[in-house]
């Protein structure tokens, strides 16, 4: 290897673990009935545990592109209060992550007869991150051979307002500063605060209505060096009894390039006897395209134990 070659392959390096900011990738999954995934406050929303199970193969056709899984559960305690788990494995390129968030939420209700709610959500996460220095190929001492690894501790809060068929989160994730003692501080942001909001509206012509859109947007902006990215949402529920099935499209784009998206993604589902079932394919329209089939995003679960609170703001 060249030292041209090195330099390279360990300035790319960089690029991938700055990249990976330490969290969950927040693609489409969480248009898949589990909004879970981006916030705690939705922790024990709804009648029954949620369970879901999310696998995201990002780039397909690119060697060592970002592939992630995800496990997340949730329930209800009680009529005001939830908790939730989500646990992750992430590997991108010469790196790897892997970790827990586990949350908790309390449910008020404003007005029972309106269904107007307010959940406040805290969520403490655990994240091991590691870059894999022993499939470098070494040459002269030129690149790292101690293990570099680290531990880190954080912390989410958020707040969700319901009124009727609206909704809107408000969250800010990673508040403590990154620890950066395994790594160079000179290319490491040291800042991973985000803030994010998530706000939609489900129409449905009538209260027995088969038919239910959902239009929805999620924006979020990254502290350490000012990005935000948009994605705008539209879904649309086929109801049949207490099953469903579902069709949508999300349409993610940097802010300061509206017009030019980062992917486009179809969305499709259905929940079937507590079993649910979510697929997505997004599109990748930037110049990756001519090296990628897309990126496919899976989601699987159950719902458990339906009926375990009967208060107004489960549902």
């Amino acid at each position: 290897m060249t030292k041209t070659q090195i330099f390279m392959l360990a300035f790319l390096t960089t690029l991938i673990t700055t990249g990976q900011e330490l969290t969950v990738p927040q693609l489409s999954q969480y248009i898949a009935d589990n909004p879970f995934v981006l916030s705690p406050t939705y922790a024990g929303v709804g009648d029954h545990i949620k369970v879901r199970l999310n696998g995201l193969t990002q780039w397909v056709g690119i060697q060592d592109a970002p592939d992630t899984q995800s496990l997340a559960a949730d329930a209800r305690i009680g009529n005001r209060s939830g908790i939730g788990m989500l646990m992750y494995n992430d590997s991108n390129g010469n790196t790897r992550q892997r970790g827990a968030r586990v949350s908790f939420a309390h449910h008020l209700t404003l007005d029972r007869y309106e269904d107007e709610f307010i959940s406040f959500g805290l969520s403490y996460n655990f994240n091991q991150f590691r870059i894999d220095v022993e499939n470098f190929n070494i040459q002269n001492g030129q690149l790292p051979t101690d293990d570099r690894a680290t531990v880190n501790h954080n912390f989410d809060i958020g707040a969700l307002y319901r009124y009727d068929n609206f909704f809107l989160s408000l969250n800010a994730s990673n508040i403590l500063p990154k620890n950066l003692e395994s790594f160079n501080p000179t290319f490491e942001p040291n800042t991973l605060r985000n803030y994010f909001a998530y706000v939609g509206y489900s129409f449905l012509k009538n209260k027995n209505s088969k038919i239910e859109v959902e239009p929805s947007v999620f924006f979020q902006y990254f502290e350490s060096d000012g990005r935000s990215v948009t994605d705008l949402n539209t879904k649309v529920r086929f109801h049949d009894f207490e099953d469903y099935y579902y069709l949508g499209l999300t349409y993610r784009f940097l802010n300061d390039q509206l017009g030019t998206p980062l992917y486009i993604a179809p969305i499709a589902g259905f929940k079937k006897n507590n079993f649910y079932f979510g697929y997505s394919y997004q599109v990748i329209t930037n110049e990756i395209l001519g090296f990628s089939t897309g990126t496919h995003v899976v989601t699987v679960g159950m719902d458990l134990f339906q009926g375990i609170s009967n208060c107004r703001c489960t549902y």
